[in-house]
């Protein structure tokens, strides 16, 4: 039984990791199912406090990266013109970006600036609200990396 929860526990921390990067993917939280896997095996290798808080982490990281965004957005004078066009801009970066995995970073920002144009926002406006809205992404991004990274090694230094 521990076999298969070790490779299950693989896979739920390798998508995690992939998730940090693909927004429709919840990265923090499927690397701790994984790590919780391991916790789960014959092993044993992390307290209940260590895991209990490991959990509030992952949790407040997934909160921030939620929030991050369109705070970044509104504190650099953003409408919900320009959040909504950072969204749609992400999700047109995702799937149909002929730049690729760049589409994700890039696209939201084309996206928050198109939506404050079409909100009759001057261009000065349209691109500060643009920029809050890459600094968010890039910000959350790296703290969905920075966590399920801690993750990945804490499973695969206690895996072996």
């Amino acid at each position: 039984m521990s076999i298969f929860l070790y490779i299950v526990g693989t896979i739920l921390i390798l998508v995690g990791l992939v998730g940090c990067i693909i927004p429709l993917l919840p990265g923090p939280p499927i690397s701790y199912c994984g790590l919780l896997l391991l916790q789960l095996s014959v092993k044993h290798p992390f307290s209940a406090t260590y895991m209990w808080l490991l959990l509030a982490i992952v949790v407040l990281v997934t909160l921030i990266d939620n929030i991050v965004p369109v705070w970044g957005t509104k504190k650099l004078g953003g409408s919900k013109w320009g959040i909504w066009g950072s969204t749609i801009g992400l999700i047109i970066g995702l799937f149909f970006s002929p730049i690729g995995p760049w589409g994700i970073i890039v696209m939201p920002f084309i996206g928050a600036i198109v939506g404050e144009l079409l909100n009759k926002k001057d261009s000065a406006v349209a691109f500060k609200s643009g920029l809050g809205s890459l600094v968010g992404f890039v910000f959350g991004t790296g703290l969905k990396l920075a966590t399920s990274g801690w993750i990945t090694y804490e499973f695969f230094k206690n895996l072996f």
